[in-house]
Parts: structure tokens; sequence; C-alpha cells
């Protein structure tokens, strides 16, 4: 799973030559941000080049490294201070970072014979359930598969041939039946529209808490 941070793309006060695109500031804003004490370590930086970029930009890593993007017309004396000016900023998206690899390092792993064993009980028991519940809301199915779909929970063709996630297996029951329901409403509109959703809900009333609680079990599509 990609743990990512949003950039950071702040203008500077001392982005003079380009005043068309910045507040106006004093010339000596550039050195207003308040150096490192002696007992601070000055914290590592890869600093980047690029033509395009139109100021600096920020980017916190997964593992915490930053990057600080520097436009064509800047240089790497202000880009230190921009990212020196952005240190509680960064100080947050390290320890967001952090928060979520630790995460991500207690959640479950398998085995490949622990997958091939889960594959074969979702072959087991997703079709037969999703036909069934089909069978009870009068629809029907042209085909099922069973897929590693590694960025959707399911999905449905025009053909009416539904797909569903192994991974389906792992989530609780209601879980799992709203996502089937989901899947069989797109037989009566291929659209996320709001006669779509009133169509999940005549079938799946509680479907927004269990649309939420489904948004919990994300982190096992990336395995």
């Amino acid at each position: 799973m990609r743990i990512t941070e949003p950039d950071v793309q702040i203008p500077l006060p001392f982005d003079v030559d380009r005043a068309r695109e910045v507040p106006s500031a004093p010339p000596h804003a550039a050195h207003a941000s308040p150096a490192a004490t002696p007992s601070e370590p000055k914290p590592a930086w890869l600093f980047v080049r690029h033509p395009r970029a139109r100021r600096y930009v920020l980017r916190v890593g997964a593992d915490g490294a930053v990057r600080v993007t520097i436009p064509r017309w800047g240089s790497k004396r202000e880009a230190a201070a921009f990212a020196d000016s952005q240190r509680a900023w960064i100080e947050k998206a390290r320890a967001r970072a952090a928060a979520r690899l630790e995460d991500e390092r207690a959640r479950p792993r398998w085995s490949p014979e622990e997958v091939r064993d889960l594959r074969a009980r979702a072959i087991r028991e997703l079709p037969a359930r999703l036909l069934e519940i089909a069978a009870d809301l009068g629809l029907s199915v042209a085909r099922v598969s069973v897929r590693n779909q590694r960025w959707r929970w399911g999905s449905c063709s025009r053909s009416g041939r539904i797909c569903v996630n192994w991974r389906l297996v792992l989530v609780p029951c209601e879980v799992r039946d709203y996502v089937l329901v989901h899947e069989l409403m797109h037989l009566k509109r291929m659209d996320h529209s709001r006669r779509f959703w009133t169509l999940v809900a005549r079938a799946c009333p509680d479907y927004r808490r269990l649309r939420r609680a489904l948004r919990e079990h994300e982190y096992l599509l990336d395995r």
C-alpha cells in the first residue's frame, strides 16, 4: 500500500522575481524564518531542481525522507530556507507516515499457502452467495468470477458478468453482502447516480453504515 503525504506548495516571500504569482513581502523576508539552534541537528533534505516547477515544493516520503523541489529560477539556499520554515509541517507529516507504516506492519500477512486456501474458500463461497442474493432480488447474472483485483472489491459488466474480489471472504458477512448487492444493482444501472443509490438503499437499507465499515478494510486490497 502506498503511503504518501500531500505536497506542500507555498508561495514564498522571497519569490521576488515572480511577484505576480505570490503576495508582496519586504526584501528581508527571505531570512525571516528562525534558524536552527546549535542543539538542533540540521535535517537531511534532498534537493531536486525541476525546470517546470513554479514554486518550491515539499514532499515527505513513506520513510520520512524530505524532498525539496527547486524551480528553474530558484536557488538551493532559498529552498533550504523554505524547508526550514516548514519544519512543523514536516514533523507532522513524518509522524503521520510513521504511524501509517507501523499500522501497515501490524496488519496480517499471509503465506502463499494461506492465500491459496483463502482464494479456494472465496471460489466456494462468494459466487454461491451472490447468486443467492440475486435470486432473492429477482435478478439474473450471466456469469460470476472470483478475481485478484487490487484496487476494487468487485465489478459488473454490461453483459451481466460480475467479478468479485477474493478478499471479500475476510470482511464481515454483512459488509460482504453489501458489496454483492452493490454489484448486482449495476445490472440495473451502470453508474453511481442518485437513482443507483436509491436502488442500493431499497435492497440494502443499512448500506451507508456498511459502506463506511468497508473502508476500514481497504488495507486488504493491496495484499
